[in-house]
């Protein structure tokens, strides 16, 4: 009786035990390949952990430099901030005030800074 896929008749050199036994020594052999690699990797994997445990300590040791540094910059900042703004507040206030006090001065001194300005751009 023949296979009717391959036209091979059963029990001949594809079933045999010397192919079987090849297989079987070729898949020990990849198997074995497989796992020396993996055990590498796992070496490899234990003896690098130690050197990225430290890079990243002293990366983290950095970064904790660099927000102890920065505090005080930003404790500066904010409190410049809030100069600046009282300062704009007196400003806008004594603006107002002297407007208020001398229109007619603001509306020349207004005029005079504008014509200046228009024949600045014009040169």
């Amino acid at each position: 009786m023949e296979n009717p896929t391959s036209g091979i008749p059963p029990n001949t050199f594809a079933n045999s035990p010397a192919v079987d036994g090849v297989l079987t020594k070729t898949t020990a052999g990849a198997h074995a390949v497989v796992s020396s690699i993996a055990d590498a990797a796992d070496i490899a994997a234990h003896k690098t952990k130690p050197t990225i445990d430290q890079v990243a300590a002293m990366a983290h040791q950095m970064v904790d430099k660099a927000a102890a540094s920065a505090a005080p910059a930003v404790d500066w900042i904010g409190e410049q901030g809030e100069s600046l703004n009282a300062t704009q507040k007196k400003l806008v206030t004594d603006t107002t005030t002297y407007i208020a006090m001398n229109p007619l001065t603001s509306v020349t001194v207004a005029f005079l800074a504008g014509f200046l300005i228009s024949r600045m751009i014009r040169i």
